[in-house]
């Protein structure tokens, strides 16, 4: 006595198209719809390309509840169309050749050659890099004098590039407070007020001073770079420059007298 047929979810669907999940490979359009159904398959024909297949039941899982955008039939495993036959998608993997190139030829043959049992493997030596006594791993020294001659290099050429790109105020103001002689100002005690003036620009405050011992000075004042540049001399035309005072009336800059001597000194006694 035969069993009575039990309709399946898919046989259910009638002529409503659905598409398999995961979709078969070697086949473009993913659109079906159920031609016949037996005891162990079904026939369904692709709606774009009428191809007709024979699907296996136990390929078959099950068919999604919901129809929107699309009814989803479930397959238990990858299925791919080879030859006009369908069969499960099978994943072949290519065992790369041993030697490749002639790069065998270079390879020792104990690395090459099979274990034999009951032969321990051979020894390879592999070199294990020393650690401190809290544990970090001990660099060599060559790579921390590298750091270091990298770091200095590195500092000599921002130094460099700071002094080139600055002009002469910002370099007279950056180097205010640091001592006497550090504002590389370029004038020497050959310069006069009208070689100052070409390369500084009128002051905006010129005022003649007599210290105690009776020496004439003539002082320019420019307030926008920090400086009060000092002329010896009788006649501010013919005087020549001693040096120069920062914010607070300290010495930034002097120049080597005739006599050989700095000019320091000479500023030092100005009390104005």
């Amino acid at each position: 006595m035969s069993r009575p047929h039990i309709p399946t979810p898919l046989e259910e669907l009638g002529n409503r198209p659905f598409s398999f999940y995961p979709a078969i490979w070697n086949i473009g359009h993913n659109e079906w719809t159920l031609r016949r159904a037996t005891w162990d398959e079904f026939q369904v024909v692709n709606t774009k390309t009428r191809a007709e297949l024979w699907i296996s039941r136990r390929f078959v899982s099950g068919v999604s509840s919901a129809e929107e955008p699309v009814v989803i039939v479930g397959l238990c495993k990858e299925l791919e169309l080879r030859e006009g036959v369908l069969s499960p998608r099978v994943q072949r993997v290519i065992e790369m050749p041993s030697a490749v190139l002639g790069v065998v030829n270079d390879v020792p043959r104990w690395q090459t050659a099979q274990p034999i049992p009951g032969k321990l493997a051979p020894v390879v030596g592999i070199r294990v890099e020393s650690t401190t006594d809290d544990g970090e791993v001990a660099r060599p020294p060559s790579s921390t004098w590298r750091a270091k001659v990298a770091a200095g290099v590195l500092v000599c050429v921002v130094g460099l590039v700071f002094l080139r790109d600055f002009p002469l105020v910002a370099r007279g103001r950056t180097f205010v407070g640091l001592g006497p002689n550090r504002v590389p100002l370029p004038f020497t005690a050959n310069d006069d007020y009208e070689s100052i003036v070409g390369r500084l620009g009128h002051p905006e405050i010129s005022r003649d001073f007599r210290a105690s011992n009776g020496e004439q000075f003539h002082l320019l004042r420019y307030p926008d770079r920090g400086l009060v540049i000092v002329l010896a001399g009788g006649d501010r035309d013919q005087a020549h420059y001693v040096g120069a005072f920062g914010p607070g009336r300290r010495v930034v800059h002097t120049v080597r007298m005739a006599n050989g001597s700095d000019s320091g000194w000479v500023l030092g006694r100005l009390g104005f």
